[in-house]
């Protein structure tokens, strides 16, 4: 048996009876995407260029990405800012990264206009987006958009992917941390 729904604001178009067994049920419409609304799947790849993809003409086997690409759309007018988390706010919001005030990664805001590591509530995400379009909106891997004071677990969460329009989130917040560099390690006499 399927459901009654109806527009939320609108009279309800169930049977309310004196019991239930002459009542009927309804429901109010959740938001979803319209019939037919195609996935989005958006990729991003730290490091790397056109050069490393299959699909983009690179000697490299990529048989997942290539099926993907062959199935989708694919830009190749990329005008990147050499950093991830610039490059991530231009693809998310569509804008440029000072405007995002990403003029460097999180870490390297200077608290100038344009790199303030703060990106502006106005400059709406993709998933915002699409999650008001009634899509499911999940995000994996690197963050490296909430500046590194308000990733601990005190908050704010507002500018987490929680907060921008994601439902789901598995992955972590700053940037990837790793050992430092040999000459680093070593003892200093």
């Amino acid at each position: 048996m399927s459901l009654l729904e109806y527009t939320p604001g609108t009279s309800f178009p169930g049977v309310i009876g004196r019991t239930a067994d002459v009542s009927v049920p309804a429901w109010p419409r959740p938001n979803r995407a319209r019939a037919g609304a195609p996935n989005v799947l958006f990729i991003v790849l730290d490091d790397t260029g056109y050069g490393q993809l299959g699909c983009y003409g690179s000697p490299i086997a990529t048989p997942h990405l290539d099926a993907l690409a062959a199935e989708g759309l694919r830009f190749s007018n990329m005008h990147t800012t050499a950093l991830c988390s610039p490059s991530r706010s231009c693809m998310l919001t569509g804008r440029n990264h000072h405007s995002n005030g990403l003029a460097c990664i999180t870490e390297g805001s200077m608290g100038y206009p344009g790199s303030n590591g703060l990106i502006p509530f106005e400059n709406g995400f993709l998933s915002e987006i699409l999650l008001q379009q009634g899509y499911n909106t999940y995000a994996v891997g690197k963050w490296h958009l909430t500046p590194a004071e308000q990733t601990s677990a005190a908050g704010p969460y507002d500018r987490w992917p929680l907060g921008r329009g994601f439902e789901r989130f598995y992955g972590f917040m700053g940037r990837a941390i790793t050992s430092p560099p040999i000459w680093w390690r070593r003892r200093r006499r």
